[in-house]
């Protein structure tokens, strides 16, 4: 059996350090070959003592000499490298065969379009990387022919749904949404929420970002846009359905009217390991759900005047062009100065609809376009958050 040698961009977050947890359980699988991180020196020291990596790379190339330092301490022997050139190279290393690409945010574009282009597998967890560029995303994994396997639970979820199903068609797709710890809550309430409050969720143990995206249902629009890309359907047939349970991770309704969902626990991990030993599922000792002890699976439509981030989100699919990376741009700004205490929760929303007024549109975007259209939707975000 080949094991496989993986690459894990982000390796520090949460969805990295869960994919170590399945290295660490399958090593006669898995290798991990090369991983990086933002900013997260100790993290990285101890990830490269533990699983002796054949690079280490920090985004921050100011970091790269505290780095160096720390790995030297712990008697580190492979590559240490630093800076978006450096990972953008580093995912084409000939002994890669999985990036999994779990860098947040924008930043993940870049080494995703080298590793597919490079025609090694992706299992994704950077969904702005479809959000921002799908068009390209897709057109690049057809014409390199690189496998792109879905490691966000709902992604999965419809991926393993879908498996033998090749030849029928998609009448719905059925994406559930957690509801995040804002369910319940009138927009009098959420008006005063503090990100403490946000990066509270009922059932996840998410990244910061992530969780508050959550919270303020953008996470779920953005969801919607990979789905689009992922399994090739217009978003009018991706419904969203609020699951407080968090248990039917997601389905898919065929034009015979039968639905085929993905049930299990809240644990990342479950995808995660599919993704990289797909088509075959390992055994593993994550928690089961117990239906029994769940009782009832309550299912809800989602509130559009409360959480108005997921109509943008729709609303960015159905204008096209560069405007869904004009939403993911507004809203990590949007979604940082909240964490920062900057902007309350309710004025994302308006930060991240004007932003999309404002910024010029694109029909149709080449990767110059989506990096302009990046840069200039940050800039419109960040004078309004500035009160400008």
């Amino acid at each position: 059996m080949k094991v496989k040698k993986l690459a894990i961009l982000g390796s520090t977050g949460s969805i990295g350090t869960q994919t170590l947890d399945v290295v660490r359980r399958h090593p006669d699988r898995y290798e991990v070959y090369a991983i990086c991180a933002h900013r997260s020196v100790d993290k990285l020291t101890e990830q490269a003592r533990a699983f002796h990596p054949e690079v280490v790379c920090i985004a921050d190339e100011s970091l790269y000499d505290e780095l160096s330092r720390q790995l030297s301490a712990v008697n580190y022997q492979g590559k240490v490298w630093a800076g978006t050139d450096a990972i953008a190279e580093m995912v084409t290393m000939p002994s890669i065969d999985v990036v999994v690409a779990a860098m947040v945010g924008y930043a993940g574009l870049r080494p995703t379009i080298e590793a597919i282009k490079a025609s090694k597998t992706i299992a994704l967890a950077n969904k702005e990387t479809l959000v921002v560029a799908g068009e390209i995303i897709c057109r690049l994994a057809m014409e390199h022919h690189t496998p792109i396997l879905p490691v966000d639970s709902e992604h999965s979820a419809i991926f393993q749904s879908l498996v033998g199903e090749d030849k029928n068609e998609i009448e719905k797709i059925l994406l559930t949404a957690s509801g995040g710890p804002f369910r319940t809550f009138t927009l009098e309430q959420m008006a005063n929420v503090t990100a403490a409050d946000a990066l509270k969720h009922p059932n996840w143990d998410m990244g910061a970002k992530i969780t508050i995206d959550s919270a303020s249902m953008m996470n779920k629009g953005f969801e919607v846009i990979e789905a689009k890309w992922l399994f090739g359907v217009p978003v009018e047939k991706i419904q969203v359905l609020v699951h407080p349970q968090s248990i039917v991770h997601s389905a898919v309704q065929f034009t015979d009217g039968a639905i085929k969902a993905q049930l299990g626990a809240p644990d990342m991990r479950l995808p995660i390991q599919y993704a990289l030993s797909f088509p075959e599922r390992l055994a593993a000792d994550f928690p089961r759900a117990d239906l029994f002890a769940l009782g009832n699976l309550t299912f809800e439509e989602p509130d559009m005047k409360r959480f108005p981030n997921l109509g943008l989100a729709y609303e960015a699919m159905r204008r096209g062009g560069n405007m869904p990376c004009v939403l993911n741009a507004a809203n990590e700004v949007a979604n940082l100065a909240f964490r920062e205490g900057r902007c309350g929760f309710l004025q994302m929303s308006k930060i991240i609809s004007d932003t999309m007024a404002k910024a010029p549109f694109i029909a149709q975007p080449t990767y110059e376009d989506y990096v302009a259209s990046d840069a200039e939707a940050r800039r419109i975000a960040e004078r309004m958050v500035n009160g400008k």
